[in-house]
């Protein structure tokens, strides 16, 4: 596509992003999707793990690495705006696998992109502190190597397997900072007050707050309390199947076609990939 911006532009663009103020990156889970939330004008997207997984007839953190490379890759090579990748837990759990993990990311040509530190065993849901953060640094200096300028997301995951221990959150931050994260994300925080104490102790690292639902507080609200970005997961993949379900069940069980209203008609899509298409092409 004749003049879009380089990898490397992309890469700069977000890092730059993270330098002041607050952005929005929303979750789109195909290449339609991430085409209209850039219509949109959002400044960078980032991939939602949960939402293509379930696109794919997966549960989320069941998608294999390579099949989760190819679609980063194929929403990276489809929008103009900076990716961020939802890489999980890295596909491996050992440092070394991990950075080998993200050294296959940082090709597809993500602007950035994040680590878990949970494990997948509800027996034992995080790794040690100690080996969560060798995860990170061997997913840093893999970021290192290739000579780019991705920014590196650490994720402390306490909220989401039940640890809500706040200080244990902000430790696993601190460490994860302290390793080589650029920013720092703890999904499941979501009241002013935590988000507050979590931003005020990691700080100046940049912090992502994850967005879902019920939630009172505004993108005002939220970069008032010192946020750098805020994302929604798999927030919208959800929206799309609330009306898939809702309109499919109605059929099923009660034979009535009522759910197919209020959607956008072939003629606004066709239009709109159309005259998206067309900005696509060769000058």
């Amino acid at each position: 596509m004749s003049g879009s911006p380089s990898v490397t532009d992309k890469r700069r663009v977000f890092r730059k992003l993270h330098e002041t103020g607050c952005f929005v990156i929303p979750n789109p889970w195909n290449v339609g999707t991430a085409r209209y939330l850039q219509h949109l004008g959002f400044k960078a997207l980032a991939t939602t793990s949960a939402g293509f997984a379930f696109s794919q007839g997966r549960p989320d953190s069941a998608v294999p690495r390579d099949t989760m490379l190819a679609h980063i890759s194929e929403i990276v090579r489809a929008t103009d705006v900076p990716v961020n990748a939802d890489f999980e837990g890295g596909y491996a759990h050992e440092p070394a696998g991990v950075a080998e993990s993200v050294r296959l990311c940082v090709e597809t040509g993500v602007a950035g992109l994040s680590i878990e530190d949970s494990t997948g065993d509800t027996d034992k849901p995080l790794y040690d502190l100690d080996h969560a953060v060798a995860r990170v640094r061997a997913a840093r200096a893999a970021i290192d190597m290739t000579g780019g300028e991705v920014t590196f997301t650490a994720r402390a995951e306490c909220f989401l397997v039940g640890r809500t221990d706040l200080n244990e959150v902000i430790a696993r931050l601190r460490a994860y900072a302290q390793a080589g994260a650029d920013c720092l994300y703890a999904p499941g925080i979501r009241t002013r007050e935590q988000i507050a104490a979590v931003i005020e102790a990691v700080a100046p690292t940049s912090v992502n707050v994850l967005v879902g639902w019920p939630s009172e507080l505004t993108v005002e609200d939220i970069a008032k309390l010192g946020a750098r970005r805020i994302s929604v997961g798999g927030a919208l993949a959800r929206v799309a199947w609330g009306g898939f379900m809702a309109a499919a069940k109605q059929i099923a069980e009660a034979g009535s076609f009522a759910g197919l209203v209020k959607t956008p008609s072939n003629t606004e899509l066709n239009a709109f990939f159309r005259d998206d298409n067309k900005r696509r092409l060769p000058q």
